[in-house]
């Protein structure tokens, strides 16, 4: 079994996804692993006109940069299902996510990430 960690970094648009990266980074430091940092923009949303948004994604590149990572912006309808498939498609061994507003409603996407992806460790950032 390889034991080369490749891990995923989950962000949202916000300067604060930083910690994450970091952690990520301490998650493949020393090895030969692979860190990748990824934001799911939804369909429609206009991120490059918010000067607030633009600036915390061109903030968040020079971190993954600085960390050795690439970050990957994808467009979506479906922030899950893109991210799983992203996951499974780069053979993901960790997610490192931040602790989800929505923790106690029981239908959170790191819940179902979880669910879907039950061979990936998850680290889960407070908050």
């Amino acid at each position: 079994m390889n034991n080369v960690p490749r891990v995923m970094v989950c962000i949202t648009r916000q300067k604060t996804c930083e910690r994450l990266i970091r952690v990520g980074k301490r998650l493949v430091n020393g090895s030969n692993g692979d860190l990748s940092v990824v934001h799911v923009a939804r369909v429609g949303d206009n991120f490059l006109g918010s000067s607030d948004e633009g600036e915390a994604l061109d903030y968040l590149f020079q971190v993954a940069k600085q960390a050795g990572a690439e970050l990957t912006v994808l467009r979506s309808e479906n922030v899950l299902n893109t991210l799983l498939d992203f996951a499974k498609r780069n053979n993901i061994t960790e997610i490192v996510m931040g602790e989800s507003p929505d923790a106690g409603s029981g239908t959170n996407i790191i819940q179902n990430m979880e669910r879907m992806l039950p061979g990936i460790k998850f680290n889960i950032v407070p908050s």
